[in-house]
């Protein structure tokens, strides 16, 4: 039988966090979730995707209908959105909450997060994950001067998540050109997973 849940007007995650607990309790073949915002689309599409589930999404006036079929026989939804470590590597996270390093002089900070972010590169596969939330978002948007850093390091395989409730309250959703929309779910999870977290 199939599934829908409404999730209109609920924040980030708990869009998220209702799809994963009616898939652990129902483990339905069909569901379909109500979202009213772009970024609860993306997470919610992205979260099913992980599942397994093929996922097709309708608007319908101002809120969208993403509806996740599991097909044929496949086995029962993961706990969570979750990768397996690869034994043979590190996995390092690292989360950005500015545009800038540091306190003090502004210009001297974004200059030496460009640095940084130049400098990320020199982990080698260690490095897994950039995880932008906040002021942080604001890197990963069209104009940014680290745009062609972060795709370099998106194109060697470090996956970019970035904060779909940060990218929201910046009215920059529209305008994000690097990385995939997140949320709380998967940031918290991706910390768990990884071997050391990395706050700038």
């Amino acid at each position: 039988m199939p599934l829908e849940l409404d999730c209109r007007s609920l924040a980030c995650p708990a869009p998220v966090l209702q799809t994963k607990q009616a898939l652990e309790r129902e483990n339905p073949a069909l569901i379909t979730v109500l979202v009213d915002n772009e970024a609860a689309r993306q997470n919610v599409t992205r979260f099913l995707e992980h599942q397994k589930f093929q996922v097709s999404v309708e608007k319908l006036g101002s809120d969208f209908h993403v509806t996740g079929k599991r097909p044929g026989e496949a086995p029962a939804p993961e706990k969570a959105v979750t990768e397996q470590p690869e034994a043979e590597h590190k996995k390092i996270m690292v989360m950005i909450a500015s545009d800038r390093m540091g306190r003090g002089d502004d210009g001297l900070g974004a200059k030496l997060m460009v640095n940084f972010l130049n400098t990320l590169k020199e982990m080698g596969p260690a490095l897994w994950r950039l995880v932008f939330v906040n002021d942080g978002v604001k890197m990963t948007i069209e104009g940014s001067e680290v745009l062609p850093i972060l795709k370099g390091l998106e194109g060697e395989g470090v996956q970019i998540l970035v904060c779909g409730t940060c990218l929201n309250h910046f009215n920059l959703l529209d305008k994000k050109k690097v990385g995939e929309t997140t949320n709380m779910l998967d940031i918290v999870t991706a910390m768990q997973l990884a071997d050391s977290v990395i706050n700038v």
